[in-house]
């Protein structure tokens, strides 16, 4: 038996080299980017402030 890690898909054969991602990793990282430089809307906004303001008693 072979104690070898089986191949990955697109991966480079040779020892130590770093395999490259898929052609769809790189617009999947675009899109998480974009969604994290959006502003957040202003009723999520009011919902937080709701939830840090100290209790009613």
């Amino acid at each position: 038996m072979s104690k070898e890690k089986p191949m990955i898909p697109g991966a480079k054969s040779r020892k130590g080299a770093k395999p490259h991602a898929p052609e769809w990793a790189d617009g999947l990282k675009r899109l998480y980017d974009s969604v994290l430089d959006e502003p957040l809307p202003d009723s999520f906004t009011q919902l937080l402030d709701k939830l840090d303001a100290p209790p009613h008693g």
